[in-house]
């Protein structure tokens, strides 16, 4: 039985999604067809389809009666993550041909590397990738050509633009297919820990890149819990994986038998069969889920963004109101850097997302009545983990116990009582807070404000040695509509510093700091963002700024009549920082919503 609490955030989703979800399932029925599409199409058409097609793909697809599936894929030799899937067309077509059926590589997406672009121009890009994803996306889908697709993404806004997309093509079936984390490097503690050093000044350039360069080391995703993993995660648990799929390595027998093994799935719900939609899979339960997962691992706060934007694709409205209530009433089962020393590698092998669904399901803390990618069984699939035995893929019931409660635990003897994410809300709008990560004595912070309009502005001060007291920086002119939201993390190593100095420090931006954010209390995504005349824009050096974490409370500590008569800072970003390739995304910033709406361009 469903959790009471759950039960009534869900009820309320649903009715506040009543109209818009019925106009997304209204339009995907338009978009069903009595067998496939490519029926429809004229000869003309079907020919330019299958015109590259070997001679026994060019007959399966004349007679129209084959399923042919279509790959999109956001495979690029410059992420880790993504590099594994240079293979994998290759081996989706012959396990395609193995079950009397075609694939076709219908299109690539882009995906670029926050990792690579941390700090640099093209940051500013980096949100608004999510949107050009999600529309490469629709494209590759747009000829009628597929019975079903196959989505190939792994990080930060790829899998959430893929899964926009896709619904956009909801009558189709749909699974995603991951490509695994790397295997461990350099503990992530220790990577900090050089980090910091750096920072302070301490060791060099050389010691620095060494230390990166063991920890992110070979292909993969990186192995520390943060957007990447997290979007692996909550395709699990949405029911878009395979169960157990998302955290097997690359380059090993067991990840390309569930690669096979997903298109043979795929094969099996497709109009030819046991006919699942994506738009049936991913409904206001699936997204409640979704939410559940993120608050009991401790997730990345960049799906306090995406999240809201793929549910809104489908045409479910959620909020952080949802977010944080869910919070209140979801236990925190899982301590994976920033918030655990321990990495992905360790959370699979410990028990994974087997264990951590049936602790959940059983708890009455997931809706169990779902559909998956595995048909009508609900989540009971997704308790199992997968094995191979003498090459043929089993799976197997997922450890009774975890191996090791430092790391995962039952959802009845968690580490905390409730989730990994608040939502604060006060004088200066309303913005969300990754509590997980952050020791209980620093979630409290009540200082002078410092404010800054840059991250590299806060490093020179740092650097300055102006930062060595309590203060609570506020960096602005950060939002979607000012300058494309991008992560800040150029700001943890030296306010880590100053906090392990014995500072009382925290941060309010209305940008952005990801799944690796942690340590520092950091109320972030504000909105209204400053561009939008947001009250941030109107505190100056000195003004007592609150960030209460436990309470969920931001405030400055102004008279109101004072703060009302104040004039707005004006965003002082010279031509100089007018990055490469900003101004190709200028329309869209004008038009982006706030970040609570998902910082979408799309409106539905």
């Amino acid at each position: 039985m469903t959790d009471s609490k759950i039960a009534a955030i869900t009820d309320r989703i649903i009715e506040k999604s009543r109209a818009t979800r019925e106009a997304y399932l209204d339009k995907v029925e338009r978009g069903r067809s009595n067998g496939p599409a490519r029926k429809r199409l004229s000869c003309g058409n079907l020919a330019h389809g299958f015109a590259a097609c070997g001679s026994s793909d060019k007959e399966a697809l004349a007679e129209g009666d084959a399923p042919n599936l279509g790959i999109v894929s956001a495979y690029n030799e410059m992420l880790s993550a993504h590099e594994p899937y240079h293979t994998y067309p290759d081996l989706i077509k012959k396990a395609a041909h193995s079950v009397g059926m075609t694939a076709q590589f219908a299109g690539g997406v882009p995906a670029m590397c926050d990792g690579v672009t941390q700090g640099r121009d093209g940051m500013d890009l980096s949100l608004f990738s999510r949107d050009v994803i999600a529309m490469s996306t629709a494209i590759a889908l747009s000829h009628d050509m597929f019975d079903g697709a196959l989505c190939l993404g792994i990080c930060d806004k790829i899998v959430p633009g893929l899964t926009i997309g896709a619904l956009s093509f909801g009558q189709l079936p749909i699974i995603f297919v991951p490509a695994g984390p790397m295997t461990p490097g350099l503990p992530n503690a220790e990577k900090v820990r050089v980090r910091q050093l750096f920072a302070e000044g301490k060791v060099g350039r050389k010691e620095l890149l060494e230390a990166e360069s063991a920890s992110y080391h070979s292909a993969g995703t990186c192995t520390f819990y943060g957007t990447a993993n997290s979007n692996q995660m909550l395709m699990e648990i949405m029911g878009l994986h395979l169960p157990g799929s998302s955290f097997v390595n690359p380059g090993t027998p067991l990840r390309d038998a569930l690669t096979e093994e997903a298109v043979k799935q795929l094969a099996s719900i497709t109009s030819h069969g046991n006919y699942t939609p994506m738009a049936e899979v991913v409904d206001e339960k699936a997204v409640v889920n979704g939410m559940v997962g993120l608050l009991a691992t401790g997730g990345s706060t960049n799906h306090a963004i995406h999240l809201m934007a793929m549910a809104r694709a489908a045409g479910v409205v959620v909020d952080w109101r949802d977010l944080s209530e869910l919070s209140d009433a979801v236990p925190l089962m899982c301590r994976i850097y920033p918030n655990g020393l321990a990495d992905i590698n360790r959370f699979q092998a410990v028990g994974g997302m087997g264990y951590l669904m049936r602790e959940l399901r059983d708890a009455g803390i997931l809706h169990n009545d779902v559909k998956t990618v595995m048909g009508e069984g609900g989540l009971d699939p997704y308790t199992k983990e997968p094995f191979l035995e003498d090459d043929k893929l089993v799976w197997r019931d997922a450890p009774k116990d975890s191996l090791d409660d430092g790391v995962l635990r039952p959802a009845k003897a968690a580490f905390s009582p409730t989730g990994g994410m608040k939502l604060l809300t006060g004088n200066l709008g309303r913005c969300v807070i990754k509590v997980s990560a952050v020791k209980p004595e620093h979630r409290h912070v009540k200082a002078p404000a410092i404010v800054f309009h840059t991250q590299e502005a806060l490093q020179q001060a740092f650097k300055a040695g102006e930062l060595d007291k309590d203060f609570v920086a506020v960096v602005r002119f950060q939002g979607p509509k000012a300058c494309g939201m991008p992560e800040l993390h150029k700001l943890t190593p030296p306010l880590g510093v100053l906090q392990d100095r014995g500072y009382k420090v925290a941060l309010v931006t209305d940008g952005r700091m990801s799944g690796a954010s942690g340590k520092i209390p950091a109320a972030i995504h504000l909105t209204p963002e400053a561009l939008d005349k947001g009250p941030i824009g109107l505190v100056r050096d000195g003004d007592i700024v609150e960030v209460d974490a436990e309470n969920g409370v931001l405030q400055v500590h102004v008279d109101d009549a004072e703060l009302q008569a104040r004039e707005h800072a004006e965003c002082d970003l010279s031509p100089s920082q007018e990055g490469m390739g900003r101004e190709l995304f200028a329309p869209l910033r004008q038009t982006v919503g706030s970040a609570e709406e998902g910082a979408t361009v799309f409106r539905w």
